[in-house]
């Protein structure tokens, strides 16, 4: 039998909106859906899960469904449904996005929400389709939850609109390889014209952006095509932008706006539509406010914008990209792995020059390391190995410690159990790391190991706690 399309998990959070299941189900399955519902189906074995939720449950922390053993699993999505005969009010819905929902919306008694329900089953379906496919696997590799985050909206904007896209991050954490995922997903016919702004000389710039015209300047011995003529139907890749100088920023700006140019030395004014992608690992904003970056430029290239994570914000990478690398460097196919001596110092070494730094010490320890066996200690360079006193520095700092075994001997004796230990512990963690922080979600949750999601159930759980009385 063939599997449906599209399954979508559904479950009722609370009594109050179970009412509406049947109703639900009965819409989807009208319009080729296939639903399981508790406890006939798991939700891993759903694309999607759909919450229903009563009107008086969306202002308290809810337990939806999320990526835990009992929960939707992977990449899923879910969409809450707020069952009620009133649409929900701002802060329910935000409330329920709050929760863990990627989307919430009204579902009235007659049922006139299925089209926009499906809209969003199809578009995330659409988009989880592509973000597994080989054209987007074999390029981008890693399965941290922040990665995959980023990766699934970069799918989702290059594959489903033609907004400009400003991809800001450190040097070597694959700007550029997004750049190339939005371009080939964008669905234009033509081609991916690059442009490092780093290289434009003041006395080129003008030829490198809008192409010259014979004798326009000496030297100019032909014509030639500039980036934006090039760029013509498809994708125009400015990297390291924040390099670029005032002047040069406000003709692109022009050019931007209206979708024309003149060469060199021309009086002829050609058209150019393109998509722009950008790429820089400076903070544009804070360019803009002390006057080196145009703020209406800015405006204009970041109409989306998205940060590729430096590697030491997903270790659990590491490995994976080392293995892809040496993969890569297997010119003749053949099955390498790496000793479990080297993995560990692949994992523990600092990468300042991110997933390049890490490709480049694949390839130097590729380069030493002969035989068919796995690849051990002595392939690696002598430069890349860490001094006696560095490990054993290191052993020393190992974790637990006899702090942490003191603290836990003292809750013990105070008559705490396991619970209240974990949790305590848990929520020390948590206050620690968003005072660090500055209450930055995004990196608390990347210290924390945890999705930005889980740390704000987490977060909004406390609130709710302190707010009860104290059990003795």
């Amino acid at each position: 039998m063939t599997k449906p399309a599209l399954t979508v998990w559904l479950r009722a959070v609370d009594a109050d909106a179970s009412a509406a299941t049947q109703q639900v189900a009965s819409e989807l399955k009208k319009a080729g859906v296939s639903v399981l519902t508790e406890p006939q189906g798991k939700p891993a074995d759903a694309d999607t899960a759909i919450a229903l939720v009563s009107a008086s449950r969306t202002e308290r922390p809810l337990g939806l469904p999320h990526a835990d053993g009992t929960h939707v699993a992977g990449d899923a999505r879910m969409l809450a449904l707020v069952v009620s005969p009133s649409a929900p009010s701002a802060a329910q819905l935000w409330a329920l996005l709050d929760a863990g929902a990627d989307d919430a919306l009204w579902w009235s008694t007659d049922g006139s929400a299925i089209e926009s329900v499906l809209a969003r089953l199809q578009r995330w379906q659409a988009v989880h389709q592509l973000q597994e496919s080989s054209a987007v696997r074999a390029h981008l590799i890693g399965a941290n939850s922040t990665w995959r985050a980023l990766v699934r909206e970069v799918v989702e904007v290059a594959a489903f609109t033609k907004s400009p896209v400003l991809i800001t991050g450190e040097t070597g954490t694959g700007k550029d390889l997004i750049a190339h995922l939005i371009h080939r997903l964008g669905g234009g016919q033509g081609e991916l014209t690059i442009l490092d702004c780093t290289t434009l000389s003041p006395e080129l710039a003008g030829s490198e952006l809008f192409g010259h015209e014979r004798g326009a300047f000496t030297g100019a011995q032909g014509s030639r095509d500039g980036a934006f003529a090039q760029a013509d139907g498809g994708t125009l890749f400015l990297d390291e932008v924040g390099e670029l100088p005032l002047p040069l920023q406000a003709q692109l700006l022009r050019v931007l706006q209206e979708h024309h140019f003149k060469r060199v030395g021309s009086n002829t004014w050609q058209s150019s539509r393109f998509r722009l992608v950008c790429a820089t690992n400076r903070d544009l904003e804070a360019e803009v406010a002390r006057g080196a970056f145009r703020a209406d430029l800015f405006y204009r290239v970041a109409a989306w914008r998205c940060r590729t994570p430096p590697l030491r914000e997903r270790p659990d990478d590491i490995l994976p990209l080392a293995m892809h690398f040496l993969q890569q460097l297997s010119s003749r196919g053949e099955q390498h792995g790496f000793d479990p001596a080297v993995r560990d110092f692949l994992q523990t070494r600092a990468y300042p020059g991110n997933v390049r730094d890490l490709r480049q010490t694949v390839a130097r320890i590729w380069h030493r390391h002969c035989g068919k066996g796995p690849i051990t200690l002595g392939a690696l360079p002598p430069e890349e190995r860490p001094r006696c006193a560095d490990r054993c520095a290191a052993q020393d700092e190992q974790w637990p410690d006899r702090q942490f075994e003191g603290a836990v001997r003292h809750a013990l004796a105070l008559g705490h159990g396991l619970t209240h230990i974990s949790q305590a512990a848990a929520d020390l963690a948590l206050r620690i790391v968003l005072e660090e922080e500055d209450g930055n979600n995004q990196r608390a949750a990347i210290r924390l190991g945890v999705t930005d999601r889980a740390l704000q159930i987490r977060r909004k759980a406390q609130i709710s706690q302190k707010a009860e009385p104290q059990k003795t």
